[in-house]
C-alpha cells in the first residue's frame, strides 16, 4: 500500500513543481495530455466542494476495506493486493482532501475526465477484486451444483 501511497504523491508533487493550475501539455495531441486541474469533488467531481464529508467517506471506506483485507485469509494473495491497491488510492486521494482541500488530477484523455495515479490504484484494485468475488461464486455454484448432482444419483 506504501508503494502506491508513494507513487501518487511523488506525482501529484512533480506535476505541481511543473506545471501551473490550468496548464496542459499534450503528449499525444487530442488524445492524452497532462492537465493540472483541483478537484474538489469525487469522481466525475460529484458532491463537489463536499471536502468533509468526502473526508468522512474515506475513512468509513478504509476502515472497511481494512477490516476486510484483515479478514480475507493470507492465502488469498490476489484478493489481498486488490484490497491493497484501492486502499492506497483512497489514501492518496484522502491526502489530498485534507492537505489541499481538493484532489490534484493530471491524467486526461480528453474523452474522459482528468484524474491521477491515485484513481488508476481504485479502478484496478476494484476489477481485481470483482474478478475474484465473481470467481468465489462462480466455484461456490459449480460446488453446490456437483453436491446436488451427486445427492441425486444416491
Amino acid at each position: 500500500m506504501a508503494v502506491g501511497v508513494l507513487l501518487d504523491q511523488l506525482s501529484k508533487y512533480w506535476i505541481m513543481g511543473h506545471f501551473s493550475y490550468g496548464q496542459s501539455l499534450p503528449i499525444i495531441p487530442n488524445v492524452f495530455h497532462l492537465t493540472y486541474i483541483l478537484n474538489t469533488g469525487a469522481a466525475f467531481s460529484i458532491l463537489s466542494a463536499h471536502t468533509w464529508l468526502l473526508v468522512v467517506i474515506s475513512l468509513v471506506a478504509l476502515a472497511g476495506i481494512f477490516w476486510y483485507y484483515h479478514k480475507t485469509p493470507k492465502s488469498q494473495s490476489i484478493k489481498r493486493l486488490a484490497l491493497a491497491c484501492i486502499a492506497s488510492g483512497a489514501v492518496g486521494n484522502l491526502i489530498d482532501r485534507v492537505y489541499y482541500g481538493s484532489v490534484r488530477d493530471f491524467l486526461d484523455f480528453r474523452i474522459w475526465p482528468i484524474f491521477n495515479i491515485a484513481d488508476c490504484f481504485v479502478v484496478v484494485g476494484v476489477v481485481i477484486l470483482i474478478s475474484c468475488l465473481v470467481r468465489e461464486i462462480y466455484i461456490e455454484a459449480k460446488a453446490e451444483k456437483a453436491e446436488k448432482n451427486k445427492a441425486e444419483k444416491e
